[in-house]
């Protein structure tokens, strides 16, 4: 099973397959990684902008480092990161 979600589903259809991720994830890995956007203006604020199943998943199997794309969004341009992410943003 590849982790990416079904292009809609119902209420219940997102908790089925969050749990099939919690199933996967530990055997598997993380497949399809999680984007992360960081705005300038709001920088404790981090959007989820691919993968909000994933990271529900992740949560509540209590990892709290994974790998990510992720970009700081300004009133100019989004900017793509090399760095690895900030967790303490989290506050985690």
């Amino acid at each position: 099973m590849k982790n990416a979600a079904p292009k809609s589903s119902t209420p219940g259809e997102d908790r089925i397959f969050v749990e099939e991720l919690k199933a996967s994830i530990p055997e598997r890995g993380l497949l399809v990684p999680i984007q992360l956007g960081i705005s300038e203006r709001y920088p404790t604020d981090v959007y989820v902008t691919d993968g909000h199943h994933r990271a529900v998943a992740l949560k509540e199997l209590g990892v709290e480092e994974f790998p990510c794309p992720w970009y700081w969004i300004n009133n100019r341009r989004v900017q793509w990161e090399r760095e690895p992410f900030p967790y303490h943003i989290l506050g985690l």
